[in-house]
This record gives structure tokens, sequence and C-alpha cells, in this order.
């Protein structure tokens, strides 16, 4: 690793450079200013990332031309840019995106921008808070550029050697912070029968938003819980340094939390900083179907945008228009299926749009994506109440479903599910 200057380090791009850029709160917004503001001579550039937090200057209309930013999880941050064609998205299983940069793969790298701590006596340096498919990045891309910053949290569960890095910049600069929704009486509710299925000694998958954290708020009562995800937020700190969650009956992993990144704020950071009971790893290990799988009693919690009654899961598209991503939704769902005693649901409002809208549907809206198949899906959950649809008949998942959708679109559900011919014979 050579210590450079900020001119230095991004004059190693070229016109034409496939770059990736660190995600999460882990992104490198120094090198990505450099990048901007110095290489106005950069031309056809390929910015390839997950979602980051923060300014995406690289998806300002102005850039067109010099960037095209390649979407791997669509955030808000780049929304509109993919909306108004100006960026791209690839659909992917968060567990296959590694495999994306490995030789002989579809997206080959030839620079990536990321963020890591100085060195250890060991001369190791840890990628913090986001190692997902930040270290399939650093190890298969042709130069590699990284911000060490004396403020990232050292976390366990990998590194980077000095050799694995070409050139850096070196920073003293506090993480992005994010702000996440507090839970309301729906979340609330969603969250208090989510938690009526998990046993003690299970252990977990969340996401980020007010339903991963109202399931949390409801977890306090139980014991020796555990968490193998992709990510998790502030909310689980509670958990954490109550004992609630220790892993103690895990099945792999025992007495470890398990993340591929984490998102949140000072005090999360300040949490993980050397922590052994925190081991950050990539997403080809945390979302591997078999892995997760070998958990008895995975619980996986993930949301949707709608189900229709037959129970498709729409989590990446609103109609045509991309909204997300594919994620590790799928991975989880199908390893929680495999794993004995394990849990995988769907958790997600009766509503939408002020309450105007039921999330619950007879049919898809004209475009729209479907991520979990009617074949994975298993439990559905919303404010009220849950219901296990696998091994269930289309006539007994309509019936079920329009039994948890809100009360005001019950009626209209029951007549459309009957023309449909989901409840026996189609109605006139």
């Amino acid at each position: 690793m050579r210590i450079v200057t900020l001119d230095e380090a991004v004059a190693t791009l070229k016109s034409g450079d496939r770059l990736y850029v660190h995600g999460g709160s882990a992104t490198p917004h120094v090198l990505i200013d450099g990048m901007v503001v110095l290489r106005d001579d950069l031309r056809g550039v390929e910015v390839v990332h997950m979602h980051t937090n923060g300014p995406a200057p690289y998806v300002a209309p102005e850039m067109e031309g010099r960037f095209r930013h390649n979407a791997l999880f669509i955030g808000p941050n780049v929304r509109r840019a993919i909306e108004e064609g100006r960026a791209d998205y690839t659909p992917v299983f968060l567990s296959e995106i590694p495999s994306l940069f490995a030789p002989g793969g579809p997206l080959p790298l030839d620079v990536a921008f990321i963020q890591v701590t100085p060195p250890d006596e060991h001369g190791r340096c840890s990628l913090g808070v986001s190692v997902d498919c930040a270290l399939a990045a650093a190890s298969h891309a042709k130069t590699v550029v990284a911000q060490v910053n004396r403020q990232m949290p050292r976390t366990s569960g990998h590194s980077l050697s000095l050799d694995d890095i070409d050139l850096a910049i070196e920073i003293d600069e506090p993480l992005p912070e994010s702000e996440h929704e507090a839970p309301g009486p729906e979340a609330t509710a969603i969250g208090g029968h989510v938690a009526g299925l998990i046993e003690d000694g299970a252990t977990l998958q969340m996401g980020i938003g007010a339903i991963p954290a109202a399931v949390l708020n409801a977890l306090t009562g139980h014991r020796d819980l555990g968490v193998h995800t992709e990510m998790f937020t502030e909310a689980l700190l509670p958990l954490l340094r109550s004992g609630v969650v220790n892993g103690a009956r895990k099945t792999i992993n025992a007495g470890k939390t398990v993340s591929a990144f984490v998102v949140g704020n000072r005090e999360l950071y300040g949490y993980l900083d050397r922590n052994e009971r925190i081991a950050l790893r990539p997403v080809d290990y945390t979302n591997n179907v078999d892995v997760i799988a070998a958990h008895d009693r995975m619980v996986a919690i993930n949301s949707a945008l709608s189900v229709d009654l037959t129970g498709q899961v729409v989590a990446d598209s609103i109609g045509p228009r991309f909204y997300s991503g594919i994620g590790g939704q799928v991975d989880f769902i199908r390893g929680a299926a495999r794993s004995r005693g394990g849990l995988p649901i769907i958790a997600l409002p009766s509503t939408a749009k002020g309450g105007t809208l039921s999330r619950i549907c007879p049919d898809l809206i004209s475009g729209s994506g479907v991520v979990t198949t009617r074949g994975d899906v298993h439990w559905v959950v919303t404010e009220f109440g849950a219901r296990n649809l696998f091994g269930k008949t289309i006539r007994e998942r309509a019936s079920m479903l329009i039994e948890i959708a809100h009360p005001a679109f019950r009626e209209g559900l029951h007549e459309s599910a009957g023309k449909l011919g989901y409840l026996g014979r189609r109605a006139n």
C-alpha cells in the first residue's frame, strides 16, 4: 500500500474503466468527490455498487457521458437517474454479486474505491462496517484504491493485507449516519405477530426499516436468540446489550452475531469497534443458502411492496418502475425454508398511499417483477395477522390473504378472487 495524494489516487482511473465503489456507511466520499471534481477528462466510466449512503454526484444529469452508474441494488440517491434512463440496474441475488467480479465473471473490475481502517500490528486492514461484496471487489479489481479512515470501526471476520491495496489516501472523518423510521402502530402490530412466531434459541435475519425494528422491540422477553443476517442497524443494540441476542444456541458460529454490512449511528459504530462477538463476512457466505439452512430455527424476516392472492411477492419494483433490488430476500427465504424449524416470513403493511391502496391485491400491477415466487412463499404477515401459505391451494391462499388484508378492502378482494376463479367456480 502506497500513501498518495487525492490527485494521485484518482489519477489511476481511465476513460472506459469499470469502477467499484464501496457501499453503505463505508462509501468513500473523499475519493468520489475527487473523481468528480478533479477528473473532468474522464469519459464512459461505469460506476458499479450496491446502495451507498450520502450523495452520488456521478449520477447528476450534467455527468452524463462522463459516468454511468450500474446499480446492483437501487438506493434513494440513484433512483431518479435509473427512472430517467441515465443509469442502469442489474438484477442479481445478493449472494451472487461476488461472482460478477471474479475471473470470467460478467463484470470484471478495473478499479475499486474502498474505505478501510488503518493497518493493525500485523499489517492487516479491516473493511469496517461493510464487507458484503467489497471483499470480492478488492480481491479481483486490477487496482485497489483505499480511503484509510482513522474513524472506521475495526470489525472481525475478514481482513485485507497491505499487499491487497495499491494506493491509499489518509483521512480522519466520521462515517455517515442513517436515520431510521420509528415503528408506528401498523409496524408495531406486525412486529408483535412476527415475534409471536419466534421461539427461544432461534437465529434471525432482518433488514432495515420500521418493521424489522418493531420485531426487535417485541423480542425483549425472548432468550438465547442468534443473528445471521446480511445487515442490521442500531435497532439490534438493546437485544445485544441485554443478552437476549447472545448466539448461545446457534448451530454454527455460536456466540457470534454474523452480518455482511451494518448501517446506523455513531453509537452502533462504537459498539462494533474491536468487538469480537460481531463478525462481518462477505455476502457469498452470509447469503449462501446452504449456510443459512445449516442454522436450526432460522427466521428470515423480509419486506414486500405487494403480494397477490396466489402468494407472488413483489419487492423490487412498482409496476415497471424499478424501486430497490432483489437483494438477499430469496437467499434467506429459501435458506430458512430448508432450515430445521425455520420460518421464512414476508411482512408488510396491509395498505399503501395513506390507506388508499391495498398491498394484498388480486393480481399484480402490469410490469411488476416477482422476487419471491408463489412456490417459495411461506408466512405472510400484516398488522391483521399471520398466515402460512406453504402447502396451501390457490383457493386456500386467497381466503387466507383476504383475512389479513385491511378490512376496507376485503369485500373487493373477495369479489375479485371470485371473478378470477380463485375461490372455486369462476364468478360471472
